[in-house]
């Protein structure tokens, strides 16, 4: 039996898995409101007290890097350390992951009904994988066949800087360059890049902003699920939103196409996160696919290589479990 986390800075949802049943069948699962808690430890107390299991180890894939056992959460004041989980486990082995380190590790454990495909191509038995999450931030990780299974690594990926690869890109850089001296593939492709596009946009490119999108902005402290609303509206969509949302697709599949040529995910890249569901029909017209094989002499490579998007919203929480199994 072991105990697994997916800890976010809004939400954190723990389970108890066994081997026998795997990482995709949870014995017991909760989920948690992060903020009321002063800690994970205080957390998984109030947890293990409801399932009093014997544990022979833990594993918790967080949200931020992980370094020597010790990760800060993005978004919620708490740093997490295994040596203090561990203690108030009473000694049961800690282990934690970066949270896309976590989402790879489910890949190889994804059912037919936990992704869509975009692109069926032509995967390799054994050939490596690569993910990629827009969410808030963005986040890469990658998986190479290692001994019989395929083992996780992580990667800060998403930081890397943006290149880009249209004359609308190259403006949208220019204009952010003028207030960041770094601007990174998350600045662009992430929930806090769709606002940065959108500023683009209505600063250099139209004229005028449609009035009732741009009251609903000025309420909100996250203008993301704003602008991809009037993007997506069936009557009359906002043609600033549409564009944005076009921009971030041709963006997202490009950095898709440098992230399997980088790992040579002859196995297939999956798309996680918490955008690409909601924008699934998008997805899957050429624009994302285009944009992923325009790569000069190795379009062909990019053709073969599977796309899918993950919508399982607990494949996080999976990823730790498989990982701690594997572990075990």
């Amino acid at each position: 039996m072991i105990l697994a986390g997916d800890i976010g800075g809004t939400k954190t949802n723990l389970a108890l898995f066994e081997r026998t049943a795997g990482p995709h069948a949870p014995l017991a699962e909760q989920s948690f409101v992060s903020a009321h808690y002063a800690g994970l430890e205080d957390m998984v107390r109030t947890f293990c007290a409801q399932y009093p299991y014997p544990l022979e180890a833990a594993c918790f894939g967080v949200a931020g890097p992980v370094v020597r056992g010790r990760a800060a959460i993005t978004n919620l004041p708490w740093v997490v350390a295994a040596d203090v989980l561990c203690s108030a486990l009473g000694g049961v082995p800690v282990t934690l992951i970066n949270d896309l380190q976590a989402i790879a590790q489910a890949v190889p454990f994804l059912e037919t009904a936990d992704v869509a495909t975009l692109n069926p191509g032509e995967p390799l038995e054994g050939g490596a994988m690569a993910v990629i999450a827009p969410g808030t931030g963005l986040g890469e990780a990658f998986l190479t066949w290692d001994h019989g299974r395929y083992r996780a690594h992580p990667s800060e990926g998403g930081h890397s800087s943006f290149a880009p690869t249209t004359q609308t890109e190259a403006g949208l850089l220019s204009y952010l360059l003028e207030e960041h001296h770094h601007v990174s593939y998350e600045r662009v492709c992430s929930g806090m890049g769709i606002p940065n596009i959108y500023a683009y946009f209505r600063n250099r490119v139209f004229t005028n902003e449609t009035p009732h999108i741009a009251e609903r902005i000025a309420q909100v402290a996250d203008p993301t699920p704003v602008i991809v609303a009037g993007a997506l509206e069936l009557a009359e969509p906002c043609p600033l939103c549409v564009a944005t949302l076009d921009c971030f697709i041709g963006i997202l599949g490009s950095e898709i196409g440098n992230l399997a040529m980088k790992v040579m995910a002859t196995g297939g890249v999956y798309v996680g996160g918490g955008i690409p569901p909601r924008i699934l029909p998008q997805l899957r017209e050429r624009h994302l696919l285009q944009a992923m094989r325009n790569k000069g002499r190795f379009r062909d490579l990019m053709e073969r290589i599977p796309l899918y998007a993950i919508l399982n919203p607990k494949t996080a929480l999976y990823g730790a479990a498989a990982y701690g199994l594997m572990e075990l």
